[in-house]
């Protein structure tokens, strides 16, 4: 239920499967940062800054294997420390929701010479294959077990045995994947001799048995090890394994016998006789960082922090480390780390023994994410927006503390940036939109943030007019003084002495923030037509507990609240818009994906005098079936505070329902269980409450796979909303 959060809907979850695949794609910094290469026309190519000036790295006819037709399809590429080979990612399948299976081949730029790795092992079977550091061998994973192949021979060693689906060597469980973005589950060591890796062992996890009655004559069980809160985790091991003898010591680091905990992060420390890892408690809202001996196992705990809430994990500030990677200074004395202990999410500078800090980011904002830091010139690279939730800027500050921040991004662009900065903070593709100028793209120069190729961002927004777009943003204060960013698209041809039908467009979880100045931010993909055309009122707004930069009271103001507090401000925001002589209260619906859909039941049920009509789309209906790390993170254990998880589940309101409901769920959803949907039907019947429901077959959480499932879904939910909300003034 981590939910996607919302570009469109759609719009998002096509990005999750194709940006956030293993490891993320895009453009490759060559250390100097005044080079990048991009996988381009079935090419490698290099492009030179400032000049852009492109050449071939390796041609079609090079990635063509011998006896193959067509060159490898690349899908990710990776150079060697010294940049003499690239290995090539291709023939990709998905584990869950990502493509992180396939088979990889490596390509030597000296002798032109293009061989598969591991070509042995079934194929598309291999994960996370990474060159060493030395460049002379491979690792991978392939069927829960780990390889390392020695290029010039050809050799393989089995450094793991005894992997399965319940003893995972390398990668990870269904829960540490979706709730920790935890994949690539092994780091080589600096001196190319030793691999370390988490081990999980699933085995007294229980298993959900997903039913799948579409690809045989006899239906057939799809197991997946799944805790749901209030059930222990998935146990973890770290081990260090020599490549040579295959033989790997154990890591000693310390858990609760009972609870248990989690280990989402661990890395090399600088050296190749260190480990770093981040334990979080059960609860998560306790991490201790530990520095591991590799030859005895000793852990020595260096960092402690606590929240009363839950402490956010990394993926939050810095995406490019869902991959791994740690952000060490000053030759390995130092590392910057996040953390939202006065208030804000700043950026700190921690001594290696954990003994001083010093603060890097200072004032009333948060870092919305790290985009490079140079510690050459001595900057870090980070996101922010103090002034508003709804935009994105890119600035910098000194990483010893003793500046402010400098907002580079220009004054007068106004809205949502993105930017990958080169190493040396020297130059960055930047990518720029708002609600009324289209996306647009250029290469700048940093920190003048100048235009080296045609200044296009500059063009675009001059040549947009705000005043042609349908959508406006808004503040909504609520009766209890909750002030909310929001988003309205009026109808075409407004007529300010007519009353007007109002969908709202929710998700109102940690996960989703839908009031982005963004351009298409208001689209929905799934009504057929034009919303605005047909004389609808679209409107979306950011409830407390999203995590929207206004700092950390605003975001965890949730916290064992789910369903309640989100739910609150959402309608008491809605009955100020009432308050609009526009709004016809009489026609007022509701929808939502995800938590949106849990978001949605809850509105309908909780609120049936505001809300008249729902559509659900893939909710959680119980918050006792969802999984442990997500619902435990955000609510607390259910052994401690069972009510929280009944007073905000949907199942609890749903016979107050009076209004409308659509519930739509595929039945092979492995992120919210079918079950989901089964115990809120049994609810919604036991109270006599009529509703309609459709399954799609086989559907995961996505409810995008089959002919013609997108455009059925699309027709059903746009039938359903004119019907029961019909469009047009009044």
């Amino acid at each position: 239920m981590r939910k996607y959060k919302l570009l469109s809907l759609h719009g998002l979850l096509l990005f999750f499967l194709t940006v956030n695949a293993q490891p993320p794609q895009g453009i490759k910094w060559a250390r100097d940062g005044n080079v990048y290469f991009a996988a381009e026309g079935g090419e490698i190519v290099k492009y030179a800054l400032p000049s852009l000036i492109q050449s071939v790295v390796v041609s079609k006819a090079e990635l063509t294997p011998k006896a193959a037709v067509a060159p490898l399809s690349i899908r990710n590429f990776f150079f060697s420390d010294n940049d003499s080979e690239i290995l090539i990612y291709t023939n990709t399948q998905t584990v869950w929701r990502y493509d992180t299976r396939g088979d990889y081949w490596l390509f030597n730029l000296h002798t032109r010479h293009l061989k598969q790795i591991g070509k042995l092992r079934p194929t598309s079977s291999l994960m996370f294959a990474k060159l060493s550091p030395d460049g002379k061998k491979v690792a991978y994973v392939s069927e829960y077990n780990m390889y390392v192949e020695d290029i010039a021979s050809g050799k393989t060693v089995t450094l793991t045995n005894g992997g399965s689906r319940k003893l995972i060597n390398g990668t990870f469980d269904w829960a540490y994947e979706e709730e920790f973005f935890c994949r690539d589950g092994f780091r080589w060591s600096p001196d190319s001799k030793k691999i370390a890796y988490w081990q999980i062992k699933v085995g007294e996890v229980k298993t959900y048995l997903m039913l799948n009655n579409t690809d045989s004559l006899y239906p057939f069980t799809v197991p997946v090890e799944y805790p749901v809160a209030g059930e222990a985790p998935s146990s973890f091991k770290i081990g260090v394994v020599d490549i040579t003898t295959a033989k790997t010591n154990w890591m000693s680091i310390p858990t609760d016998p009972v609870l248990q905990s989690y280990l989402p992060r661990m890395e090399w420390a600088s050296n190749n006789t260190q480990l770093i890892v981040q334990q979080l408690n059960r609860k998560q809202n306790e991490t201790n960082l530990f520095l591991c001996d590799v030859a005895t196992g000793k852990s020595n705990g260096i960092y402690h922090e606590t929240d009363p809430a839950w402490i956010d994990i990394l993926p939050l500030w810095d995406t490019d480390y869902q991959y791994g990677g740690w952000d060490w200074l000053n030759d390995g004395k130092e590392f910057v780390w996040a953390s939202e202990k006065d208030g804000w999410r700043h950026l700190y500078r921690i001594s290696r023994e954990g003994k001083q800090e010093t603060l890097i980011t200072k004032g009333k904002y948060d870092v919305m994410e790290i985009c490079a830091i140079d510690e050459k010139s001595g900057y870090v690279y980070f996101y922010a927006s103090p002034e508003n939730a709804t935009q994105k800027y890119l600035y910098r500050t000194k990483l010893d503390g003793m500046a402010d921040a400098q907002r580079l991004s220009p004054s007068h662009q106004n809205g949502t940036h993105s930017y990958s900065v080169s190493p040396t903070g020297r130059y960055a593709q930047h990518s720029f939109s708002n609600y009324y100028t289209a996306p647009s793209k250029e290469w700048v120069s940093l920190p003048e943030h100048h235009s080296v190729n045609g200044n296009d961002v500059n063009k675009a927004v001059a040549n947009s007019d705000p005043s042609k777009s349908t959508i406006s943003f808004f503040k909504v204060t609520t009766a209890e003084g909750v002030e909310m960013d929001g988003w309205m698209v009026k109808p075409t041809n407004f007529d300010a002495s007519k009353k007007y039908p109002v969908v709202f467009l929710v998700y109102t979880e940690p996960w989703g923030q839908n009031a982005v100045d963004r351009f298409g931010t208001e689209r929905n993909f799934l009504y057929k037509g034009n919303m605005a055309n047909d004389g609808y009122i679209y409107i979306t707004m950011d409830n407390r507990g999203t995590p929207v930069p206004k700092g950390r009271e605003w975001r965890k103001s949730i916290y064992r609240k789910i369903g309640q507090v989100n739910i609150r401000d959402q309608a008491l925001a809605t009955k100020e818009i009432f308050k609009w002589s526009f709004v016809d209260t009489s026609r007022v619906a509701v929808w939502g994906w995800s938590g949106g859909g849990s978001a949605t039941l809850g509105l309908l049920f909780q609120y049936p005098e505001i809300y008249k009509t729902g559509i659900a789309i893939a909710a959680v209906g119980n918050q006792l079936t969802y999984d442990n790390i997500y619902q435990e993170r955000y609510m607390g254990l259910p052994q401690e505070n069972r009510e929280d998880f009944v007073k905000g589940s949907p199942i609890t309101h749903a016979k107050n329902m009076k209004g409308h409901l659509l519930y739509i769920h595929g039945t092979g959803d492995d992120n919210v269980h079918f079950n989901n949907a089964e115990q809120l039907i049994n609810e919604l019947i036991a109270n006599g409450k009529q509703f309609q429901l459709m399954t799609y077959p086989n559907r995961t959480h996505g409810i995008s796979e089959g002919k013609g499932t997108t455009p059925h879904l699309q027709q059903l939910y746009t039938d359903y909303l004119r019907m029961y909300c019909p469009p047009g003034g009044r």
